[in-house]
């Protein structure tokens, strides 16, 4: 029991890496746009584009490693492309090799969540997956609402006034290695030690198996071909990448929204801004886990939706007051809709498990195709028109909700029982 709580701790460091790295792009895109001279948004939509691009590529042949190399190879080679990948931007600067940069962090965020997502389902076991799904997605708010926090931190802080006044030693150590012109690529430094950890934690941890050794030599000759012929692969995919498209959207546009139609600051108001979306998620999460305790996770699903077309509805036709409150709020209403997604799609078939979280995660290339459709629909009319495509990427969530019929569903209590519970 310690054993399996202590993987599970470890799996949730991981997941916290993950998004402290990924959800932080929304708040760089003002400063990226400005720093390299972009002309237009949907050169900007290339940045998040190129990101999860990646997921696409990578995520199957990322299931057929775990099959035939195992969890353990596949999460420190998943650690150390980012590594890498985060070393190189540091050192050189330019809209080029943040593009190289971001695809190759892509290409090793693929391979770690596509371990991740079986490995703690065979850790906790498969009737609690979606909770613990839902308490890997609390931490991955935790840590995305951190992250813009983090940011306007570094760039307040390595102004240089601040740096010739202080006598924080991080603080000063950051401004000999970072430009002061382009004070936020000091996150990638930070970025660079925060992987070298987690490279270290995978080495020193022992998970158990995702396959048998029968099923690992029938996977890579079987599980594709099998998988792709099945309908329920290809709805459950459309889902994940419906809700990436949802997340990332909202998240990436947001600052930039806010600041061209109310006129707020993005290194500051709307840098927390983003941090209170990715905090409304983090407290989302935690009712999640309580509700998913309650309910069926397909109600949940579906009214998650209502409540995200409600928001986006009074952000994109209200005042700059409603904006500034249903925009972050929106990251509490989705909060729950990924993990539910990817529960019930694997509890939705009893093989071929590894292969199939490959394919799921390679539908959050629709992280990439979301922002870029929404900055190129901007271009040739508004923000407001193009952000009207989450609503459409949120009905399909909601048409989920409906039509899932998993084999297991999620283990649920009366309420009675759950308070009474000791």
């Amino acid at each position: 029991m310690k054993h399996r709580i202590l993987l599970l701790g470890t799996i949730m460091c991981f997941w916290f890496t993950i998004s402290f790295i990924t959800n932080i792009l929304g708040p760089l895109i003002p400063d990226i746009i400005n720093n390299f001279g972009l002309k237009n948004l949907a050169l900007a939509g290339f940045i998040p584009t190129s990101f999860f691009i990646a997921y696409a590529i990578m995520s199957v042949p990322a299931g057929l490693m775990i099959d035939r190399y195992g969890e353990k190879t596949v999460l420190i080679i998943g650690f150390m492309l980012p590594f890498l990948a985060t070393l190189m931007f540091a050192c050189i600067h330019s809209y080029t090799m943040l593009l190289i940069s971001c695809f190759i962090i892509g290409l090793g965020m693929a391979m770690l969540q596509t371990v991740l997502n079986p490995l703690q389902r065979i850790v906790a076991g498969k009737e609690n997956y979606a909770f613990i799904a839902e308490l890997a997605q609390f931490i991955f708010g935790v840590a995305s609402f951190l992250s813009p926090l983090f940011y306007s931190y570094l760039v307040q802080n390595l102004n240089t006034n601040n740096v010739a006044q202080t006598k924080n030693i991080f603080i000063n150590l950051l401004s000999k290695i970072t430009p002061p012109s382009l004070p936020w690529v000091s996150l990638y430094w930070v970025f660079a030690l925060l992987l070298l950890i987690m490279i270290a934690a995978s080495s020193l941890s022992k998970f158990p198996q995702i396959t048998t050794d029968k099923e690992q030599e029938q996977e890579g000759k079987t599980s594709y071909s099998w998988l792709f012929k099945q309908k329920f692969v290809w709805l459950f995919s459309l889902g994940i990448f419906c809700y990436v498209a949802t997340e990332q959207g909202t998240s990436i546009y947001m600052t930039t929204f806010l600041s061209q139609v109310y006129g707020v600051n993005p290194q500051t108001e709307g840098a927390h801004l983003v941090s209170f979306f990715w905090g409304s998620m983090t407290i989302g999460c935690i009712i999640g886990m309580i509700l998913l305790k309650l309910i069926d996770s397909r109600k949940l699903l579906r009214y998650s939706g209502y409540i995200t077309l409600i928001l986006l509805g009074l952000s994109l036709c209200g005042s700059k007051t409603l904006a500034v409150i249903c925009l972050p709020a929106m990251g509490f209403s989705i909060s729950m809709m990924y993990s539910i997604i990817f529960s019930l799609a694997l509890n939705s078939t009893k093989h071929h498990l590894g292969s199939f979280a490959g394919i799921l995660c390679s539908a959050i290339v629709g992280g990439a195709v979301g922002p870029l459709l929404i900055g190129v629909i901007a271009d040739f009319t508004n923000l407001h028109i193009a952000m009207l495509l989450i609503a459409i990427f949120v009905c399909y969530m909601i048409f989920i909700g409906f039509w899932a019929h998993p084999l297991v569903n999620n283990k649920t209590v009366s309420l009675k029982r759950l308070l009474t519970h000791k």
